[in-house]
Order: structure tokens, then C-alpha cells, then sequence
């Protein structure tokens, strides 16, 4: 292909329709057609990235090889097409910002007045090239964070509106994504919101070429075609989206609606082989047809909002698939675990995952449960935060010393086997600055991270700014807790791991990033197996 062809996906009536899956979902379909294709996702709020968001804010943080820290979509976006994304995938309204106001700083605009137009909306358009001016992809789908008729998201449906009409007839294309709502007292489903949603998408000059409507109940011809008409697309343009009982599932739902040959007859581009998704079926067909069910806990102190956590559940998933079991992961808040009570809020559990964080609310109970798992050879899985208070909890009972704890919860202790990275100490802004993405990591031969992974040189993503102290490394390890995994480069330990346990493993990365349908994260598939293995006793 000579030219990029470009996707728009747009949202109205109400958020979280999952614009994110939609675009995963067609990205699937095109990709298993032959095509080279992409995702990005613009998002209209003013912070630079959500690397300082509360998860409670914005759902979890999601990190890319190149150490960019982005929407969780971009999560999405992998584990459905198995393409690594990179810092170009999102970009947010604070970026674009900030980008202008330096460019103006610098002098770039040669005294004239900055304005959203043309100023914000060039560098959008700029930014929306970025991917398909590389010549890696045919396709770039671009997902508009926010709904239609929402201030903050103007300048982006201006810059999609300006971006169509500069690409040409058959270059790009706007897929609306909407809500035809049931209404239980009449009925019927309601069309008036698409129509009222579309009407304030045309006032800005865009018109949609695709509806994909967002329903709990089959939509029927009559309903289709009255859409067609007044929302001014053809009849196959109007596509259903029926709520799935699992995302892996909507991809099937597309191909069997035809958004992806609707999409690629608009932009004029052929069809070629049908879609292989035979992979993806097989993993589906395990997913819907465990042979186990195991029971893992997952602590932590964001457990309100399942998208704080949601690469790790995903991650569970691909592992259960793999494993042909079902994974029921229980939620368990780590503020409300102390000593009474541990036994009772983890009994019955086959794993236990202690998940990542920040702050000190809620760690005296993630140790304790870290206690509770060792002693009783439940498998355990520290992530990040989870692997630093196995160090701590270690030193605490195995050492005996009582103060250890981490410098991020208690600067004066007398024993700090977690420590603020050297290079951290020296930071005062918070954005941007941490330990972020992949970094090498070289395995010790015949540990258990060896047998999980198989070779002895990994490469992870991080995003942390504490470490395990290095003064306290060969100390521990006299005492069991072997530091199987270490970058080197830095020497920083990576991995930590116990002999003679079930499974015992705490890692400094975030394997969960990694996680893909077509390659479930070793380390998840190997817990689940444990767990499975542990329940059979």
C-alpha cells in the first residue's frame, strides 16, 4: 500500500461503551486479513499522561517498553493484536499543550497569536499522522477518548474533521460509537439518543460513516433501517454490539456484523483472505471449557475498582486459558487484614496475588498476608510493591528484625531493605520520573524462575522508584530468600524466590503488561498451574 488509510473511532450518549474494544476488535479482524494495523487513543484531559492519576481516577496505568505511561486501552490494543505500543500510541490534551507552549517559548511560530486553531489542531493532526507516516502500518485506527458534545474533546473532533477532509475521499473514515438503550416500561429500544448524538457530531462537521450501537438486546431490521435513515449512513453500516459475556468474544461479533468489510469498502481497499482467527478461537473455546476452577486472592488497596487492576485480571484469563481453568479472582482489601482475621479472609483461597501500589495505606495487612501464604505453603505471586513486602515480611520473621520496612512507609527505620533508588533521590517532579519500561534481567540457572521462563535473560517492564536494598541481599539469601533475578546493568534484584514451597515468587516488574492472548505470561500460567496443583491435594 502507497498510502496510510485512517480510522476514527468516536463515542456519544455516555461513556465507557468500550470504545477500547471496539477498535480491538476491528484492528483484530483487519490484522487477521493480512493488514499492517495500529491503535491509538487521543485523551482530552490536561494531565500529561496519567502517571500521577489516582487508579480510582483512571483505572490503572499502563506502561509500554519505551517507558511511556499510558491509558490502560493500550492494554487492549496488545493483548488483542500481540504489537507492542510505544509513547506514540497516546497522547493526551496536556502533551499537545505542552508541545504548542514550548514550540511558542522557542519562538517557532514567529511572533504570531497561538490559537486552538490552527495551532492545537495541527500538532493534534500532526500527532494522528505520526504512526502512519513511519510506513509500518496500513491502517491506523485512532480512538477519541471522551464523548461527543464534550468540551474538552472540541479541539480532537476538529482536528478528525480537518484530517478527513485534507486525506481525501476513501482515506479516512469515522466510526461512531453510540447506545441504543432498552426501556423496560415500553418495550422498545430507543433510537433518539443515537439520532441526538449524531446530529451533535454532524454540527461539527463530521459525518459518520459506521454506527456501531452499543445494546443489551438484538436490534431488529426496523430499528436498523430507521437508524440508516435519520442518522444518514447505509443500512450495513448500522452495526450491532450486543453485550458479550467476555471482550474476546466481540471480535467474533464484528466479523459476524461485518464491520471490518464495511470498514475496508469504505476505504476502498480489498478484502483479501478471510480473517484466521483459528488461535483466537481455540483460546476461546479453553476459556468457555475449563476442566478446573481455582480460587485466587487478589490483595490490595484498590480492590473497589476492578480497571485498578485490570492488566492482572486479563493476565489471569490468558493464564486460566492455558491452563483450561477458571480463575475466580477474590477481591480482598488489604486494609482490612491483620492477625485476627487473616486465616478467615484467606481461607479457602488456592493462590494469593499481592499486587502492586503506592503509599503506605494498607501494607501492614499485605504483609501479613504474605506471612500467612509462607507459612502455610499457599502459592504466592508478589508484583512490585507485592515482591518488596516479601523482603520485608522476611526480614521481619525469618531475620527477626522487627522494624524492617521500607523507606516509602517509614524513612527512620533502623532497617531499610527497601530503599528509594539512587538515581530517584534527586527528583522533585513526580510525572515521567520513575523506573519505566523495559529493562533486562539475567535468571539464575535451575531456580524457579528458570523453569518458569526457560532461558536465562528476560526483558520486563517496570514502573517503580523503590528497590530491595542491596546491603540486605546476601543476608537474606543465608536465610532462604533467594534473589534469583538481577539486572545487569544495575544489579538490582528483579526476581525473589523460595526453595521448598509451593510456588514463592515476587518479582520487581510488572509481568502483567506483557500478557498477551497469544502469549500468556509465563509467570501467570505457572501460578495458575500451582494453584491448581495445590487445590488437587
Amino acid at each position: 500500500m502507497n498510502q496510510t488509510k485512517y480510522i476514527f473511532v468516536t463515542g456519544g450518549v455516555t461513556s465507557s461503551l468500550g470504545k477500547g474494544i471496539i477498535a480491538a476488535s476491528l484492528a483484530k479482524l483487519l490484522q487477521a486479513r493480512g493488514y499492517r494495523t495500529t491503535i491509538q487513543k487521543f485523551d482530552p484531559y490536561i494531565n500529561v499522561d496519567p502517571g500521577t492519576l489516582n487508579p480510582y481516577e483512571h483505572g490503572e496505568c499502563y506502561v509500554t517498553d519505551d517507558g511511556a505511561e499510558t491509558d490502560l486501552d493500550l492494554g487492549h490494543y496488545e493483548r488483542f493484536l500481540n504489537v507492542p505500543t510505544s509513547q506514540a500510541n497516546n497522547v493526551t490534551t496536556g502533551r499537545i499543550y505542552l508541545s504548542v507552549i514550548e514550540k511558542e517559548r522557542r519562538g517557532e511560530f514567529l511572533g504570531k497569536t497561538v490559537q486552538v486553531v490552527p495551532h492545537i489542531t495541527n500538532e493534534i493532526k500532526d500527532r494522528m499522522q505520526l504512526l502512519g507516516k513511519s510506513g509500518d502500518y496500513d491502517i491506523v485506527i485512532t480512538e477519541i477518548g471522551g464523548t461527543v458534545g464534550d468540551i474538552e474533546s472540541l479541539p480532537y473532533i476538529e482536528s478528525v474533521r480537518q484530517l478527513v477532509w485534507d486525506l481525501g475521499e476513501n482515506n479516512a473514515i469515522v466510526i461512531h460509537l453510540t447506545l441504543v438503550p432498552y426501556l423496560a416500561a415500553a418495550g422498545e429500544l430507543k433510537t433518539k439518543p443515537t439520532q441526538h448524538s449524531v446530529k451533535t457530531l454532524m454540527e461539527s462537521g463530521i459525518k459518520a460513516d459506521i454506527l456501531v450501537c452499543r445494546t443489551e438486546h438484538e436490534i431488529a431490521d426496523d430499528i436498523r433501517n430507521k437508524l440508516a435513515l435519520f442518522c444518514n449512513v447505509k443500512r450495513e453500516a448500522v452495526i450491532q454490539s450486543i453485550d458479550a459475556s467476555t471482550i474476546y468474544e466481540v471480535p467474533n461479533l464484528m466479523l459476524e456484523e461485518g464491520l471490518d468489510v464495511v470498514a475496508l469498502k469504505k476505504l476502498d481497499l480489498p478484502k483479501k483472505a478471510a480473517p484466521d482467527l483459528k488461535n483466537w478461537n481455540t483460546f476461546l473455546k479453553r476459556l468457555k471449557n475449563p476442566k478446573h476452577t481455582v480460587n485466587i486472592g487478589l490483595v490490595g488497596k484498590y480492590v473497589e475498582m476492578q480497571d485498578c487492576y485490570k492488566s492482572i485480571l486479563e493476565a489471569f484469563i490468558h493464564a486460566g486459558a492455558a491452563n483450561e481453568t477458571k480463575v475466580n479472582v477474590i477481591s480482598i482489601h488489604s486494609e482490612h487484614l491483620d492477625p485476627s482475621n487473616i486465616a478467615e479472609k484467606l481461607a479457602g483461597l488456592d493462590g494469593v496475588l499481592v499486587a502492586p501500589g503506592f503509599g503506605e495505606r494498607g501494607i501492614e495487612g499485605k504483609i501479613e498476608a504474605v506471612r500467612y501464604v509462607r507459612e502455610n505453603n499457599i502459592p504466592f505471586f508478589g508484583i512490585c510493591l507485592g515482591m518488596q513486602m516479601s523482603i520485608i515480611e522476611y526480614s521481619r520473621t525469618i531475620l527477626g528484625y522487627k522494624d524492617a520496612n521500607s523507606t516509602e512507609m517509614n524513612e527512620n527505620t533502623p532497617h531499610p531493605v527497601v530503599n528509594l533508588m539512587e538515581d530517584q533521590k534527586t527528583v522533585t517532579d513526580k510525572g515521567g520520573t520513575m523506573r519505566l519500561g523495559a529493562w533486562k534481567c539475567e535468571i539464575k540457572p535451575d531456580s524457579l524462575a528458570h523453569k518458569i521462563y526457560g532461558k536465562t535473560e528476560i526483558s520486563e517492564r517496570h514502573r517503580h522508584r523503590y528497590e530491595y536494598n542491596s546491603a540486605y541481599v546476601e543476608q537474606l539469601q543465608k536465610a532462604g530468600l533467594i534473589a534469583s533475578g538481577v539486572n545487569p546493568d544495575t544489579g538490582l534484584v528483579e526476581i525473589v524466590e523460595i526453595e521448598n514451597h509451593p510456588f514463592f515468587i515476587g518479582v520487581q516488574y510488572h509481568p502483567e503488561y506483557k500478557s498477551t492472548v497469544a502469549n500468556p505470561h509465563p509467570i501467570f500460567v505457572s501460578f495458575v498451574a500451582a494453584a491448581v496443583k495445590a487445590k488437587k491435594k
